[in-house]
Parts: structure tokens; C-alpha cells; sequence
């Protein structure tokens, strides 16, 4: 049964998160019923990261068995059709047929997430839905500073969400960078093997409290230290949030 590498895109506002579930549409959901409408076959759709209600993607990655061999090309243009006849927020910007025995999921070796701040003091408007609004001045160096703390090997039990289903809090960050992009934009950009539920939502938010002069470094480093959730600092919106990549 051949297997298909998806790499997919999405707007994350109109979903309940990347897994499918009885309170809402997924993006899992929604891949799952344009395979069926383009082939008949009903399927499981995997997926690289289980994105949270809101949250964005630029390359989630899953993987889908199907019983016909296709040409990968045909499996994304059919896909697609589908998904923009339902009016998806949703599409495949690739699509390769893997080996045996590759999963989207156990087989990626790093995962990428963007967090997007804008900071200015008008309110959104085309940015609305998809950055964080921070109408208070950040001071980026000390951000970027602090987050140093976060890097390495930690129990990160403080900025884990607290219905978080890791069987441990330890986990591996490789990189933790804040930096000013165009205008007002602040990006806050991190990778990891894996990360913990909310995980990079919540050292946004903390990060928030350091840009703010709130919080000094050390301050984050109490936090962190402290693995306790109610040390964390107020967790960032969805909205900032996207899945840029997964290495494999």
C-alpha cells in the first residue's frame, strides 16, 4: 500500500487544532474527508505536530496510505480541488511517495515553530488573526538574552500546559531566538526534537514579561527552574503561532 509524504499548509482560525475531534473541525478532518471525495477510501491522516486550536502552519507534514498507486502530483492537485471546493483554509504544497516504514510523525528528527508579535500601538487589522498584538515597547536584546536560559536539556513542567499527555517534562531545545523583523514585526523563532503541550505559547508569554521590563532574566530562569506551571507568565495566544518546518 503505497505511502504519500503531505506537506501542507493552513490558516489555523477556522479549526479546533491539527487532530481531529467531536467538538469541532480539524485540519485532520478536513484532509481526511477531500482524500475521501477524491478517491473513495477512507483514511487516517498522520501529522508531524498536533497543532492547537488557532495555530497556523507554513509546512506541517503528514502521511496518508492509499491502496492505488498514484502519481504523488495527482494525489496533491486531487486533494487540493477538493479541499478548495469546501472552502478549506487548508492545501498541499507537496506531495511525495516515501518508503516503507516512514511516518510523519516518529520517523521527524526536529520541528520548527514561528511565534509572530506585532508591536506598535494601533490595533490590527490585516495582521488580526495572525500575530500577537503587544502595544507596550519590547526591548528585543533582553529578550533574545533571556531566552538563552530556556536552550539546552530541562524539565520544563512550568511551561507545559497542565492536561500536557507527555509521558515527561525533559525535553531537548535546541534554539531560542527573538529578533526584530520588518517594521514592527518581532519574531520569535525555536526548534526542538519535540516540545511539550503550549510549550512555546507559554515561554512567548513569559518572554512577553522580560521585553516589558516585567521580568529580568533571572527571572525566567526562577520560572523555569521552579517546575511549577503557576510560575509561568500569561500564555501567548494562538494566533502567533505557526509550524514552519519538520526535519527529518
Amino acid at each position: 500500500m503505497p505511502r504519500y509524504k503531505l506537506i501542507i499548509e493552513y490558516h489555523g482560525a477556522p479549526y479546533v487544532g491539527w487532530q481531529r475531534q467531536s467538538n469541532g473541525h480539524s485540519v485532520q478532518g478536513a484532509l481526511e474527508k477531500a482524500v475521501y471525495e477524491f478517491c473513495g477510501e477512507t483514511v487516517t491522516i498522520g501529522g508531524a505536530g498536533r497543532t492547537d486550536t488557532g495555530v497556523h502552519a507554513l509546512g506541517q507534514v503528514a502521511h496518508v496510505d492509499l491502496q492505488k498507486d498514484w502519481p504523488a502530483e495527482k494525489v496533491q492537485l486531487a486533494i487540493n480541488a477538493k479541499l478548495k471546493g469546501s472552502g478549506e483554509k487548508v492545501v498541499v504544497m507537496g506531495s511525495q511517495q516515501m518508503e516503507e516504514g516512514w511516518d510523519s510523525r516518529f520517523s521527524a528528527i526536529r520541528r520548527h515553530y514561528r511565534y509572530r508579535l506585532i508591536n506598535r500601538r494601533p490595533r490590527l487589522t490585516i495582521e488580526r488573526g495572525l500575530a500577537w498584538h503587544c502595544n507596550q515597547p519590547l526591548d528585543v536584546d533582553a529578550m533574545n538574552e533571556a531566552a538563552q536560559v530556556l536552550v539546552g536539556h530541562h524539565d520544563f513542567t512550568t511551561f507545559r500546559h497542565s492536561r500536557c499527555q507527555a509521558k515527561s517534562p525533559l525535553k531537548t531545545l535546541e534554539a531560542l531566538t527573538v529578533r526584530r523583523g520588518e517594521d514592527d514585526l518581532i519574531l520569535v523563532e525555536t526548534s526542538s526534537r519535540s516540545f511539550l503541550h503550549n510549550q512555546v505559547r507559554s515561554m512567548v508569554g513569559s518572554l512577553r514579561l522580560v521585553g516589558e521590563n516585567r521580568w529580568s532574566g533571572d527571572d525566567l530562569e526562577n520560572a523555569l527552574d521552579a517546575r511549577d506551571r503557576a510560575a509561568c507568565g500569561p500564555v501567548a495566544p494562538p494566533d502567533g503561532l505557526y509550524l514552519t518546518k519538520v526535519d527529518y
